[in-house]
């Protein structure tokens, strides 16, 4: 099967201590992976490694094939690598209608002038509700971001990622902070991305990762540890120890 995101030997240091070891990871096109972890174990450092926040000490990111390496992090996202983030980078006092609106104009080259072009081009109106419909967020679109109920924030934050036609999307703990009753809907909404975006999910809530992944990678220590199908990762007395406990790999 075609890779989308690779990553080989990867390596990040901070001083004298190693925040990602030798981390060689395949991420095939079409997945719906996830990679897991303890706290401290160095996921959100892959991450931003991968999307180019920080430059790896050592090792290489392929990128469909493509050596990105070196590229920034807005080169990364024009090429179809989008992310999310653990604390939303929202506009408060922008609405959906307007976020969604200007993500779909730097994406068509309009820059901040979408609000000019919207409604003059039928393309750019349909992209946009389109966006907002997808992710049940046509009622609140002229809601202040502000006023939003965190879930539907968190909500935005990854309409946003997909107004940018990603063929990678990484989404670094989607459900974080989000009450019981609002996380149905991130995972409905992750689990309606088509299947020509790649998904490499960074998540705590153990529940919506064994219901969405198909593959899943643990990291500890900054290296990778097990990886395999939720069934295979869920059994391993390995990871038991380290990190899901019994009752959650088993409930």
């Amino acid at each position: 099967m075609p890779i989308a995101l690779e990553t080989k030997g990867l390596h990040k240091s901070f001083g004298g201590i190693s925040a990602c070891t030798d981390v060689s990871l395949r991420v095939a096109r079409g997945a719906r992976h996830a990679l897991i972890g303890p706290n401290g174990a160095g996921k959100t450092t892959l991450i931003n490694l991968l999307t180019g926040v920080l430059a790896p000490s050592a090792g290489r990111i392929l990128l469909e094939g493509e050596d990105i390496t070196g590229a920034s992090s807005h080169a990364r996202v024009r090429r179809g690598l989008a992310r999310t983030f653990q604390l939303n980078q929202l506009f408060a006092d922008f609405t959906p209608l307007e976020s969604i609106g200007l993500a779909v104009s730097e994406r068509l080259g309009h820059g901040g002038d979408w609000w000019r072009v919207a409604g003059s081009r039928l393309s750019l109106d349909a992209d946009i509700v389109g966006v907002l419909e997808r992710f049940r967020l046509a009622d609140v679109m002229h809601a202040r971001v502000a006023t939003l109920p965190y879930g539907k924030q968190r909500l935005l934050e990854i309409a946003l990622a997909i107004a940018c036609q990603p063929r990678v999307l990484l989404l670094d703990e989607p459900a974080a902070g989000v009450p019981e009753d609002e996380r149905h809907e991130i995972l409905a909404a992750v689990t309606s991305l088509p299947r020509e975006v790649t998904v490499l999910i960074i998540e705590h809530d153990m529940d919506i990762v064994f219901s969405f992944a198909e593959r899943i990678s643990v990291l500890v220590n900054g290296s990778l540890f097990v990886e395999g199908t939720p069934d295979e990762v869920g059994r391993d007395p390995r990871v038991k120890a380290v990190y899901l406990g019994e009752e959650a790999v088993d409930a």
